[in-house]
């Protein structure tokens, strides 16, 4: 027999799924209609800064997050709202970093920009490593990690109808659609994630009996966490692991992941771009104070005895579903607006990784090495990598479903190869000596790094008798508060050390010492070949951290470090590279792109004053 209301809830799912592939349609046949790969994947550079924004939210706004933060915040307290403060800086950054030069580069895609300041080999190097972890990081949480908890678990709804229904629509209006589809469905898919966590904190606010009374009751359960500044890099979530550590993973997602970096590229001016990282600031503020007050608003319903340990659900990612359909059953259409939430979060994700593997794809590995083709046929085949694509993440759904328990290791290990492409990245923009073998090496360097601490990690937590939290992952997959309690009061672990350490390191800390490794490896084997010179660097493709942190020195010292040139000689060595030129094979003429000469003056200005 089917739950009341359940009717309510497939038409609310289906009028999103509706709505998403018109939207799709809508772009497929209005305004250029999707007949040049500029307008298939950057939007024609025409975006505003509002939906860039939301877009740039709703990528970040997974359904795993939807469904972690919550389960994070009832198990272990409001310790990981401090995450927020990682987001000043590791928006910053971005804004006024890697923005700026991605920007006046006229990059299409990421991974250009490694080609021009290091080598062909290092760009392919960074583009196959990007692929390999958008397939692993996007493809296999499609179903597995929220859509089999939702669909089997809480709901009548077909997994593989939800599935199949989700991912044809979201190829459809991807493929057909283009960038300009994919960011206005994120913002109308950010409104009904923001929508269906708002109305579940309601009703379950109401219900417990008010604000007031669901802060008491964590108060009194000890879910309200102070600030803690212990500096050990091994404890799981502290000020430093999440305010500190955090700010290397926000790096690595809006500083250089090219589904997000695509989206600043699409804005109409670089001012817009920059805003867009300011917009999304404080949204995803309320975000995060969102899961926690749902976290918050749990504990008050059932306190220590969780829908976990009474046995109705398996993790701690069912126990958010079941609270939602406790909460919302007798109110027909929210248990659907939820639903709808969680199948945006999953719209937004996938979606940004079929248009970015599409990009990446055609930019960095078919056009460089296929003879020159018309802007129709590099449109089409645009437009069939995008189905591809889609398609292939469809099939890697069903083999995540057969899968089991060993997804959530791979979602762990793999995850962290956003870290590497960070320190590469790094690498390239503000050291000047480093040259491509020093970049091959060092990234070589930090995915074995990445793998091996991975590995090591997962492995040490199944042959221990009583596993540890797991810490590997951003949401991650913990056992019942009372347990944890259990184990801290009454079982005295000794520190772990050597080898052991690095296994116990705080998720948090992956990303920036995957990424240093990639740096000091980087360095040393640049040295040691032979460092770039500044002559040697194509302008704009370095930004002067280094002129800027040393200030103090003697201009001759400066000079020898690589880090500024006297303005003379920049403004005679600029004039005489005024013919520079890049392979971009942007048009079916095939022309080359020249560097506007506000592009070298940028680079003068940069290379020789501090910036902000």
């Amino acid at each position: 027999s089917w739950p009341a209301g359940i009717t309510v809830d497939y038409v609310i799912f289906v009028v999103l799924l509706v709505a998403s592939a018109g939207i799709g349609l809508y772009y497929a046949f209005s305004g250029g209609c999707q007949r040049t790969t500029q307008e298939f994947l950057l939007a024609d550079r025409s975006m505003r800064c509002l939906p860039v924004s939301l877009s740039l939210l709703a990528t970040f706004q997974s359904a795993v997050a939807i469904l972690g933060a919550p389960a994070e915040i009832y198990t272990h307290g409001t310790q990981y709202w401090f995450l927020g403060c990682s987001y000043f800086l590791g928006l910053l950054i971005p804004a006024h970093i890697f923005i700026p030069v991605f920007y006046r580069l006229h990059l299409s895609s990421t991974y250009q920009y490694l080609e021009l300041r290091f080598s062909k080999s290092v760009r392919i190097c960074g583009t196959v490593t990007f692929i390999f972890q958008m397939f692993f990081f996007h493809g296999f949480p499609l179903v597995n990690v929220y859509l089999n908890l939702f669909v089997i678990t809480v709901t009548g709804f077909d997994l593989w109808g939800a599935v199949l229904a989700m991912g044809l629509v979201c190829t459809l209006y991807t493929a057909l659609g283009g960038l300009k589809a994919v960011i206005w469905t994120d913002v109308f898919q950010t409104i009904v994630m923001f929508a269906g966590q708002l109305a579940v904190i309601i009703v379950g606010t109401h219900q417990a009996g008010g604000i007031a009374e669901v802060w008491k009751k964590a108060q009194n359960g000890s879910r309200i966490s102070g600030l803690d500044l212990n500096p050990d890099p091994l404890e799981r979530h502290t000020f430093w692991t999440l305010g500190v550590g955090g700010v290397f993973l926000m790096l690595a997602l809006y500083g250089v992941n090219q589904a997000q970096v695509q989206r600043y590229l699409s804005s109409r001016t670089e001012k817009e771009a920059i805003m867009s990282c300011y917009v999304v600031f404080p949204c995803q503020q309320i975000v995060l104070t969102m899961g926690c007050l749902m976290g918050l608003v749990m504990y008050a319903r059932y306190g220590e005895e969780s829908p976990l340990d009474q046995g109705y659900v398996k993790s701690n990612d069912q126990m958010v579903l079941y609270f939602v359909m406790d909460v919302l059953q007798d109110l027909p259409g929210l248990p659907g607006l939820f639903v709808a939430c969680l199948f945006s979060g999953a719209l937004s994700t996938i979606s940004s990784a079929f248009n970015s593997l599409a990009t990446v794809t055609m930019e960095d590995l078919i056009k460089p090495h296929v003879s020159p083709m018309t802007e129709a046929r590099a449109t089409l085949l645009s437009k069939m990598l995008a189905l591809g694509y889609g398609l292939v993440c469809l099939a890697m759904a069903y083999i995540a479903s057969l899968m089991g328990s060993v997804l959530q290791a791979a979602l762990s290990i793999f995850g962290m190869v956003g870290g590497p492409l960070l320190g590469l990245f790094c690498l390239g923009m503000f050291f000047p000596w480093a040259n491509s073998t020093g970049a091959l090496v060092g990234l070589l360097s930090g995915l074995v790094m990445a793998f091996w601490i991975g590995i090591g990690s997962f492995l040490s937590r199944m042959s221990a008798s009583a596993p540890p939290v797991i810490n590997a992952t951003v949401i991650p997959d913990v056992g019942n508060m009372t347990t944890a309690v259990m184990t801290t009061l009454i079982t005295s672990k000794p520190r772990p050390s050597g080898v052991q350490a690095l296994y116990s390191l705080s998720y948090m800390w992956y990303s920036a010492h995957n990424s240093a490794t990639v740096v000091v490896v980087g360095l040393l084997v640049s040295f040691l070949t032979g460092p770039s010179k500044e002559k040697d660097l194509n302008p704009g493709t370095i930004y002067p951290v280094l002129g800027n942190l040393l200030f103090f020195l003697p201009q001759r010292y400066r000079e020898k470090l690589c880090c500024v040139t006297p303005l003379d000689d920049k403004v005679t060595h600029l004039n005489a590279q005024l013919s520079f030129t890049h392979e971009s094979k942007y048009t079916n003429q095939n022309h080359q792109f020249q560097i506007p000469h506000s592009f070298f003056y940028y680079e003068r200005l940069c290379m020789s004053v501090p910036m902000l």
